[in-house]
């Protein structure tokens, strides 16, 4: 089986660009925002740290394909590298500090490409998260200075911490009354949102997280890193990996239970 360590380091020297690009215009007073098709925003911090990823990219990885939220998907081949240039936009033009890069590889293979190594870079907290297949996931300033991630061991449901982002969405699909039945049966509930209540899951400070509405750039580096760490990632469907269109995350012990709730009322 590959080993992925260099793919690893080559993820840590692109986020280490990115974080000097998206810090660099961090609550900048002359930021230039948009509002996307989708109603969402768009900063050109956003469009800045995925050029400078994808150039970086095309000349170290010249035969990979990349996937990026602002640019879409250039070349073809079993490796695909996804990129969230700014994982919580809507918290970076605001000035508050939870936003993160997200960058993955995914590795065609049987069920289609999976995640195999996968960094969350947030500059602004001073935190980042990593994992390659095989090889665990950790957290810290650096490779070399790293500390093992590991989910929690809480089995029942009324002794742990569920992370969200919001109800809107929740709503939306005709899942909240599933939700909020959660919500009840959990010992505590809180909306962090984004890329780190999956983080949280990994370092084992929360125990489940969701979300009811994703792509692929916000879920690919997430997927490999709860799972490297021992936790559970699937979508709402209980498909394994980052495909389902939305999220669950778990520490394994609660995961058919977590979705049980999510789906009751479905």
């Amino acid at each position: 089986m590959p080993d992925y360590l260099d793919d690893l380091r080559l993820a840590h020297v692109l986020a280490d660009a990115a974080d000097a690009a998206t810090m660099d215009r961090f609550k900048a007073l002359d930021l230039k925002i948009e509002t996307k098709p989708d109603m969402t925003p768009v900063s050109e911090a956003d469009k800045a740290a995925e050029e400078l990823i994808r150039g970086q990219l095309q000349r170290a990885r010249p035969r990979d394909a990349i996937l990026g939220e602002e640019y879409g998907i250039e070349g073809t081949g079993p490796r695909r590298w996804v990129i969230d240039p700014i994982d919580g936009t809507k918290n970076y033009v605001r000035g508050v500090p939870v936003w993160a890069t997200l960058i993955a590889l995914m590795e065609a293979g049987e069920g289609g490409y999976q995640p195999v190594v996968g960094v969350v870079s947030a500059p602004a907290l001073g935190r980042r998260w990593w994992a390659a297949k095989g090889h665990g996931a950790f957290t810290g300033r650096s490779l070399s200075s790293a500390t093992r991630l590991r989910v929690s061991r809480v089995s029942k449901l009324t002794d742990a911490s569920f992370a969200y982002s919001s109800l809107s969405g929740w709503e939306d699909q005709g899942r909240l009354e599933g939700f909020l039945d959660l919500t009840r049966a959990v010992w505590r509930t809180r909306a962090y949102g984004d890329f780190w209540p999956y983080m949280m899951v990994a370092e084992g400070s929360v125990d489940l997280c969701a979300e009811p509405e994703l792509s692929l750039w916000d879920m690919a580096a997430n997927a490999i890193i709860v799972t490297e760490a021992g936790g559970t990632f699937t979508g709402l469907d209980g498909r394994p990996g980052p495909h389902s269109g939305n999220a669950a995350a778990s520490n394994g012990l609660l995961h058919d239970e977590f979705l049980g709730y999510l789906n009751e009322r479905y």
